[in-house]
């Protein structure tokens, strides 16, 4: 029986593509890529020749079986998705759940992640730290935040450029004006930058200068 690798890539900088994970993609039998567009430029520009699949959030639940099959025909997966680690607020539970039920072996290399950087550069404590990834966009969204409100520990959110504002404006609302913030925006990127206050200075900052790319937010516990 074969297994699945579940493979980091890349969150900006390609210097951050591990010698490991460039064995590994190029020695599989079938890569399964969130976006096949995307990551044929990082396969290409790492030169592997490897077969892509397509495997996100849409069609997952319809090929899970059919791969976990595959796998214990002899067959060998990696899966990436378009940046980070996978399943860490993108596809990949669903698959490794399956073969850890099937008694497949599943390998996750260790990479790039955007939470734990932006984490480590916020200068809150990192001892305990809550990990929400993005907030629901309309429905239980409120009833997250007032939980969230009480929480000691340092809560890690992930978030789009154009929703920053709304969340950020509920973090004065639900979490008080003066609670800590960290945004770290285009990590290892050329652009990246963290913007450390309070929740109204934070916010105040970027609703002077609308943000762009890829965001984390990091915030403190309640003390």
């Amino acid at each position: 029986m074969a297994k699945l690798f579940l493979v980091p890539t890349p969150i900006g900088n390609l210097d951050d593509m591990t010698f490991r994970a460039v064995s590994v993609l190029k020695e599989v039998d079938t890569i399964l890529a969130e976006d096949t567009r995307n990551s044929g430029k990082l396969l290409k520009h790492f030169g592997i020749n490897t077969h892509m699949h397509s495997h996100h959030m849409h069609n997952e639940h319809k090929t899970v079986e059919g791969i976990v099959q595959q796998i214990k025909n002899g067959k060998t997966y990696a899966l990436i998705s378009d940046a980070g680690t996978p399943a860490i607020s993108d596809p990949g539970f669903l698959l490794t759940r399956a073969c850890v039920e099937a008694g497949i072996e599943v390998d996750c290399l260790p990479g790039a992640t955007a939470f734990v950087p932006a984490l480590v550069n916020s200068g809150f404590p990192n001892d305990k730290f809550v990990f929400e990834g993005f907030l629901p966009v309309k429905k239980g969204r409120q009833t997250r935040l007032k939980l969230l409100a009480d929480e000691t520990r340092t809560i890690i959110f992930y978030e789009s450029p154009h929703k920053l504002i709304k969340t950020l404006s509920h973090f004065v609302e639900f979490f008080g004006e003066d609670r800590p913030v960290s945004v770290s925006r285009e990590i290892t990127k050329l652009h990246e930058e963290t913007i450390r206050g309070t929740a109204t200075e934070v916010l105040e900052h970027y609703t002077q200068k609308p943000p762009k790319g890829e965001i984390v937010i990091v915030v403190g516990g309640k003390k």
